[in-house]
């Protein structure tokens, strides 16, 4: 079927343009009525339509959101409680409407386009859970990527064995990674399994490696925090939106 016969085909299927009924409803332009709908803003049925190509008949309920807004659509940052076996990349299909906790105050809404390009700022490698951090915000980008040195980031991990002597000092600083030396960083019991490390720069495999030097087999690692923002009591396999107040 040629284009031109698919578009007599729609036109003889009795539907028309949602964008085309949005417009004449409000009334406003076309180009405005197109804005509507990619804001989410446009229901059909009772259910949000995204797509700007959508069609409905003369049947289906068309209706406008009562606080529909002309406003740019803003970038978003999504936090994540990344599942062990898993890495970053990966795990970005756990991000679907029935997984996402939205906060009990604010207008946040879920829109499809917020997981589109996103970029995974806090790599975590398949064996690590925790905060995970994914934006369409090049700000966000920048402070989290191309800044990562100075942001610091607080890890949990689970170890066994025994540490060597002066093992906990050389942890806050005196090892190398990848042939580099280690910036300082706090590294402290938090009981007799469990160690707490707060630090800038952290990369994936860096504490393993680290808690191997000094003799002890990590169990698991679960990062916090990135930055001022926590990953609190965000369950695991769970992702929110950063809010407007939070900043790395």
């Amino acid at each position: 079927m040629s284009e031109i016969e698919f578009k007599k085909h729609q036109e003889d299927d009795g539907t028309i343009r949602l964008a085309k009924r949005v417009a004449e409803m409000v009334p406003c332009s076309r180009a405005e009525a197109d804005k509507y709908i990619a804001g989410g803003w446009v229901l059909v049925d009772g259910a949000v339509v995204e797509e700007a190509g959508a069609r409905v008949a003369d049947e289906q309920e068309v209706t406008l959101h009562e606080h529909a807004t002309l406003s740019e659509i803003v970038p978003v940052t999504i936090l994540l409680h990344k599942p062990v076996g898993l890495d970053a990349e990966a795990a970005i299909k756990l991000l679907t409407p029935d997984s996402l906790i939205l906060a009990e105050h604010g207008n946040q809404r879920f829109l499809k386009r917020h997981l589109a390009n996103l970029t995974v700022t806090t790599p975590l490698d398949e064996r690590a859970s925790g905060l995970v951090v994914y934006t369409q915000d090049f700000r966000v980008t920048r402070k989290l990527l191309d800044e990562a040195a100075r942001v610091e980031q607080e890890f949990v991990v689970e170890v066994a064995g025994t540490i060597r002597e002066g093992g906990l000092a050389l942890l806050n600083h005196g090892l190398s990674f990848n042939g580099k030396p280690l910036l300082p960083m706090k590294a402290s019991w938090q009981n007799e399994t469990r160690l707490r490390f707060a630090g800038k720069g952290i990369r994936p495999g860096q504490l393993l490696h680290m808690c191997r030097m000094v003799g002890l087999t990590v169990v698991s690692t679960r990062r916090l925090r990135a930055g001022r923002v926590p990953l609190a009591s965000l369950p695991s396999g769970h992702w929110r939106y950063l809010h407007e107040y939070e900043r790395f």
